[in-house]
């Protein structure tokens, strides 16, 4: 918190709406840089609030973001920063230096952070490394963290220290930050860096830490996101939660794991089963629209409207036809919950003969179902909202075959 006076403000308008940047001849108020975020809070005077909802540099300004501006401007002000939201982006960049120094105890002394995000709600951090990390490493890199925070090592900082200093100490520099002569050393245990962020003022106050993903996002460069302090609290009471609605649901009495894996197995061993009737299935339905082949010249046709089919077996039994019928032109119609699906099989021989097309027949006869669709040449689909325009789309596709 602090009294402050407003030097400086302007209007800003973006889609139409109104906000204020703000500049007090001092602020207590972080801005965004090297990754953490911006604070928010207030500022108050005579009964009036109003909210800052960012704060940012701009040629080297402490720029507040306010959606209104107050009413009296020559007034003395307290801004007050959100304690919640500066606590909790605390503990996720003391987390993520933390985290720095974890990585390169075992992964390697290669490990070079390459950009990162701090967060009230969570940490980022990108770091240069040639493989993804197991599970047995990110476990090494939590209980290494941890343990880091359960020491309760105090902060050690160093304000305006020459760089010398810094780099006599093995201060390691944060990627993409320019620095001056005289530098911000933070310094917890043996992680010592430059930085001028927000932290704690012992690590006990983080809690718990949690690696919650790790990724590529480049050629050699991976990524980790993580949880500290209250969330990690909320995740575990989630976790908790959601194995005791397990353990409720599964009626077996044995450990949720083997459970799981049982039903697992039980449910592929079904759906090969189910593949196996719906082949037979697919089958028998062929054998049934061959019975309705027609022909006209020198085109076979099957001209039909489907029950029982899904999207997906209707696409099976079309590229089964289409394998078994030379010069095959096929249009099957379907109904579910209400709406109608086209679907059009070409044979190649129809699409270079009869200079057919799948995807212009599609076109024209889903407007008798009020849809559209698309697909390839020899392949189309469509789906439409008035599944009693089928027999009227079915009985145009005829026509092409006259």
């Amino acid at each position: 918190e602090a009294d402050v006076m407003i030097t400086k403000y302007r209007k800003v308008s973006s889609k139409g709406t109104d906000s204020w940047q703000l500049v007090f001849d001092r602020t207590p108020f972080y801005a965004e840089s090297g990754g953490q975020v911006g604070d928010t809070g207030y500022i108050i005077s005579n009964g009036e609030k109003v909210r800052i909802i960012n704060t940012v540099k701009e040629n080297n300004l402490t720029v507040h973001l306010a959606n209104s501006l107050p009413s009296s401007l020559n007034a003395k002000f307290h801004a007050v920063v959100d304690g919640g939201m500066r606590v909790n982006i605390a503990n996720n960049h003391t987390s993520t230096h933390l985290l720095h120094y974890a990585l390169r105890s075992v992964l390697g002394n290669h490990v070079e952070q390459k950009g990162s995000l701090v967060h009230p709600e969570y940490l980022r951090f990108d770091f240069s490394h040639f493989q993804k990390l197991s599970d047995e490493e990110l476990r090494k890199i939590e209980i290494l963290v941890n343990s880091l925070i359960r020491q309760n090592i105090e902060l050690e900082e160093k304000r305006s220290a020459p760089m010398e200093m810094a780099r006599n100490m093995g201060a390691m520099a944060l990627f993409g930050e320019k620095y001056g002569d005289t530098v911000r050393i933070i310094k917890f245990g043996d992680s010592i860096e430059l930085c001028g962020g927000t932290h704690v003022r012992s690590t006990g106050q983080i809690g718990f830490f949690m690696v919650t993903k790790e990724s590529a996002i480049a050629a050699g460069i991976r990524r980790i996101e993580a949880i500290s302090g209250q969330k990690c609290a909320e995740n575990i009471f989630e976790l908790d939660d959601t194995l005791k609605k397990i353990r409720e649901t599964i009626p077996l009495k044995m450990d949720p794991l083997n459970a799981v894996q049982k039903i697992l197995e039980e449910n592929a061993d079904v759906n090969r089963q189910l593949g196996l009737m719906l082949k037979d299935k697919l089958s028998e339905y062929s054998q049934k629209l061959k019975l309705e082949l027609k022909t006209a010249g020198d085109i076979n046709y099957i001209i039909t409207k489907a029950e029982g089919l899904r999207p997906e077996d209707i696409k099976d039994l079309s590229y089964r036809l289409k394998g078994e019928i030379n010069n095959l032109f096929l249009v099957i119609g379907s109904e579910s919950n209400g709406k109608a699906n086209l679907t059009v099989m070409l044979s190649e021989e129809l699409i270079k003969s009869k200079e057919l097309n799948a995807v212009e027949i599609i076109k024209d006869i889903s407007k008798e179902i009020q849809g559209g669709g698309g697909g390839q040449p020899f392949y189309a689909t469509a789906g439409g909202k008035d599944a009693s325009g089928l027999k009227r789309a079915l009985h145009k596709a005829e026509s092409y075959v006259k």
